[in-house]
């Protein structure tokens, strides 16, 4: 299998981006290592510029390209993982209504919307 590099993004033959989002995943475990320990001296403006300065600007670079990857999965795991930190949720507990109240698109969601940007 052959792995190519093209303005930072790694890719292999078969265009699967499981490289890539290899990649993202250590990059954006520390984002979720970094919300936990300010978690109970920050206010929640301070952690959402966190999230946004740390995980979300790392899942959006390239989305349009490996969004829709079936291995990007384990991105959205992460990203409900920090969110679930945010707010204080158990890890099993569903995360969808504080997606809304942080007003923060899911990675499927950011997908689409980075998708519809890029058409118009």
């Amino acid at each position: 299998m052959t792995n190519i590099k093209l303005l930072g993004r790694r890719t292999d033959d078969t265009l699967t981006w499981k490289t890539h989002i290899g990649m993202i995943i250590p990059k954006s475990s520390v984002a979720c290592f970094m919300v936990r320990p300010i978690k109970s001296f920050v206010m929640l403006d301070t952690l959402k510029m966190v999230y946004h300065s740390s995980f979300y600007s790392i899942i959006n670079n390239g989305i349009i390209f490996w969004g829709n990857s079936p291995y990007s999965n384990s991105i959205f795991k992460l990203q409900r993982g920090i969110i679930g930190i945010i707010m204080g949720v158990i890890v099993r507990d569903s995360c969808r209504e504080y997606f809304g109240l942080l007003n923060i698109l899911p990675l499927i969601s950011q997908y689409i919307f980075s998708l519809l940007l890029f058409r118009y």
